[in-house]
């Protein structure tokens, strides 16, 4: 029960990084303008997972990095056109986050109902819930009413995202820099066991497990 409630503080503080920048959130800001909305993604996302059972944890890891960005506004979703880069080439992204389509779908449902109303920040964040409760993780209210950015920044998705290849001391520090602790950094590890690794890291395994718990409790 300990580690569900640090995970749902810690996936809090993630839905919260860009309240100051969008002003208040509330998990009832669709509730009169689409009402249906939270019924919306859980039937896209019980069908994403029942074609494949992975992306649960591969949506919550788009919704970390897109939170790790400029706040949770949606510009890890945005496109290469012309001259504009946005983030899906950053070396933490490339090759590695995925289930654009699964947000591509939900938004498509969600448009029949609510035309230009939701936005995509809030759809990426409530897919990130739903598919770690529909996995056997917790559940959260979600606070809604992000607005979707016009702007990205692969500079800072290159230079913020923590690398697989950070030491402790350093995972801290860029955690910190995002206003997350060293509590909110062991519930996202943690968020792992949901999903995947690439075995390309062997140096992690390392690592003391004893040495990573004294120094995030710290």
């Amino acid at each position: 029960m300990a580690s569900s409630c640090r995970t749902w503080q810690c996936l809090l503080a993630l839905s919260l990084l860009s309240s100051a920048a969008y002003g208040q959130l509330s998990p009832s800001f669709y509730a009169t303008s689409c009402p249906t909305l939270q019924l919306i993604v859980r039937a896209t996302m019980i069908k994403a997972l029942l074609t494949e059972r992975r992306m649960g944890a591969s949506l919550l890891r788009l919704h970390f990095h897109d939170c790790f960005v400029q706040g949770c506004d949606g510009s890890i979703l945005l496109d290469d056109v012309g001259s504009f880069v946005g983030e899906k080439t950053a070396f933490p992204n490339v090759k590695s986050v995925r289930g654009y389509e699964v947000i591509d779908e939900i938004k498509k449902n969600v448009e029949l109902l609510c035309p230009g109303v939701v936005s995509c920040a809030d759809i990426v964040a409530l897919a990130a819930r739903d598919g770690t409760f529909l996995l056997g993780g917790p559940s959260w209210a979600v606070p809604l009413g992000r607005r979707d950015s016009t702007t990205a920044s692969l500079a800072e998705a290159n230079s913020d995202l923590p690398a697989p290849s950070l030491n402790l001391d350093l995972l801290i520090k860029a955690f910190g820099k995002k206003q997350l602790s060293p509590r909110d950094l062991t519930a996202l590890s943690g968020a792992h066991t949901i999903g995947f690794s690439v075995g390309n890291w062997p140096d992690m395994r390392r690592l003391s497990s004893s040495t990573f718990r004294q120094q995030t409790t710290r």
